[in-house]
């Protein structure tokens, strides 16, 4: 009869890793981090999973004939700001996995 009884326990155990999963990932959606490019020139914003919430401009690198490094320094205040979200991302799914690596979640 022990067996089931661990069966149970491991069932609950996951039951509420699921649960802290489901908060982490909402928390996440909802958390903002920003990267930047070009001293602060180029701004973006993500969510906790990366996607793409805000770009901010500083009006004085909006020239229409740098157009193509306006263009560059984008994408790198977006990358900064995906590379940030990871991070911030594994780190707080290791807290509710415990370190685990679990396929999927990364």
């Amino acid at each position: 009869m022990s067996g089931f009884g661990e069966m149970g326990n491991l069932l609950k155990q996951a039951q509420q890793m699921q649960q802290e999963l489901d908060r982490a990932n909402q928390e996440l959606k909802a958390a903002r981090i920003e990267g930047v490019a070009g001293g602060g020139a180029v701004r973006a914003e993500v969510d906790g999973q990366g996607e793409i919430v805000r770009i901010k401009l500083d009006k004085q690198c909006v020239d229409p004939t740098q157009v193509a490094m306006l263009e560059d320094l984008v994408a790198a205040a977006v990358r900064d700001a995906q590379r940030r979200s990871e991070k911030v991302r594994k780190e707080r799914l290791s807290k509710v996995t415990g370190g685990l690596n679990l396929p999927g979640l990364y």
